[in-house]
Order: structure tokens, then C-alpha cells, then sequence
């Protein structure tokens, strides 16, 4: 890198970048009934996700078949291919023009120029998210027209709340090893999982500056005892501040500044 960037922004993508109630969740949901007969409903979702072990949606709808009582549980590959069904539609590895799945029900969280004033106050930034690749490149780059974004995606690093994507695409933006004389590094999730990853990665590098940033999903917008619950169960678990929503991060980045 030619100079040094102020800090370095890591973002999750489900529920940070993209909404994912309509899709993600939804083929959670539609999975689960595949299997059981029953769609669980939102909050028993949001509960799981609380416990901060259940990032991955395949391993989430399993456990929910799990505690459903459902026996015998279907195989893992048979439900994976399910799910996918609902959620792609179609080849995930093939032209997304093509793909007739619920990703197509993804409303955008911010547009392209909220990374462009990120870019023009020398913060460089990058996602960590435990969707899978053709997903996370297919907002990024097809929808909010990024180019080569900086990825960590599901495959690529062990699942969060393993922090090693994390430390590894935060030390490629700093442009070399953590420390206490690497830029500041902000994450921003919507789960419990992202939260306890950058507590991980302040216990794996603890002379870097790391700050967690949460937000609350979009579902959980429009129900205020709902998403104060959600919201102080990602403080308690160890956020540093909960934000109204993703497009107000710049109003908050002085606490990473400062």
C-alpha cells in the first residue's frame, strides 16, 4: 500500500450488507419444514444465533431439526442440497442470471457510495462472512459493483467465531503484521458469533486495536423489545457499541479514531 490507512473496516455481510430475512433465514425456515412438516418461526432463529455457536445456516437448521425432536436427522449433505435448492435456485457455481432461489429477495443495506467514502477518508475495508463464496461475489461485485473486494467466505477459514479470517484479512489490509503499531481494526457484525470472533482476536493479538461493532438485523427493525433484546445480548457478549444501522458507520468511527 502506498500509505498507511487510518484503520482498517472488516464488515459481516448477512444482515450487515444485505438483508437476508427474505432469503437466508427464509431457506432456514422453508429447510426445516422440508424435513420436519414445521417452519420454526423468527425468534426461535434469532435465539440460536444468540448462542453465538450457529453461524453457519447448514449446522443452524440441523440443530433446529435437532431440538424440533425430528429423528432420524436427516444427512448433512442431503440437507445441504436442500437448502440450497431453496436459496440459489439453481447451479451456485453457474451464471446467477439463471438462479430462481430466494437470493434474488436480498434488499441492500448500503450502496455503493457509503465504500466510497470509507475509501476517501483512507479506510480500506473488507467482508469476513460465513456465506458461500458465489453468494458474497454476487452482491459485492454483480450488485454493488465493488471490484475484487477483499474476502473472507465460507471455505476459506475456519467457520467464526474463529477469529483466523479475520486476523489474516486484517493483516493483508494493514499491509503487515498485527500489532501495537498496526492501524486500528473494526469489525462489524449483526451476531453474537461476529462479536466473540473479535474477542478472540484481541486474545490471539492482544497488542492490537480491535473494536466490535454490532447491529441488530433488519427483521428486528420494525419490533423494539425484540431487537433491544437482541441488542443487549451483542453487548453482553462483549460489543463495543451497537449502531442504528450500517450506513451510520461513519458517525461512530471516532471510536476507532480517537
Amino acid at each position: 500500500m502506498s500509505t498507511r490507512p487510518q484503520a482498517v473496516v472488516l464488515f459481516d455481510i448477512d444482515g450487515v450488507i444485505r438483508d437476508v430475512s427474505g432469503s437466508y433465514r427464509r431457506a432456514i425456515v422453508e429447510t426445516v419444514h422440508h424435513f420436519h412438516g414445521e417452519r420454526p418461526d423468527p425468534a426461535a432463529i434469532d435465539a440460536l444465533k444468540s448462542e453465538g455457536g450457529w453461524n453457519n445456516d447448514w449446522e443452524a437448521s440441523l440443530e433446529l431439526l435437532r431440538r424440533a425432536g425430528h429423528t432420524p436427522l436427516p444427512a448433512f449433505e442431503a440437507l445441504v442440497a436442500v437448502f440450497e435448492t431453496f436459496y440459489f435456485g439453481g447451479d451456485p457455481n453457474g451464471d446467477p442470471s439463471r438462479w430462481q432461489g430466494f437470493i434474488g429477495d436480498e434488499p441492500l443495506l448500503v450502496q455503493p457510495p457509503f465504500f466510497a467514502a470509507l475509501s476517501a477518508a483512507n479506510l480500506v475495508f473488507g467482508f469476513v462472512s460465513g456465506a458461500e463464496p458465489p453468494s458474497c461475489r454476487y452482491v459485492l461485485e454483480s450488485r454493488l459493483g465493488l471490484k475484487d473486494p477483499p474476502l473472507i467466505a465460507m471455505g476459506d477459514a475456519p467457520d467464526k467465531p474463529d477469529p483466523t479470517g479475520l486476523l489474516q484479512l486484517a493483516s493483508h489490509l494493514a499491509g503487515g503484521a498485527l500489532g501495537a503499531s498496526a492501524p486500528p481494526v473494526a469489525y462489524l457484525g449483526d451476531t453474537v458469533a461476529d462479536v466473540l470472533t473479535v474477542q478472540r482476536a484481541r486474545a490471539q493479538c492482544p497488542d492490537q486495536r480491535f473494536l466490535s461493532l454490532a447491529v441488530a438485523p433488519p427483521h428486528l427493525h420494525g419490533h423494539p423489545e425484540a431487537r433491544a433484546s437482541y441488542e443487549a445480548k451483542l453487548l453482553e457478549a462483549g460489543a463495543d457499541a451497537v449502531i442504528p444501522a450500517t450506513g451510520t458507520l461513519h458517525q461512530h468511527l471516532e471510536l476507532l479514531l480517537s
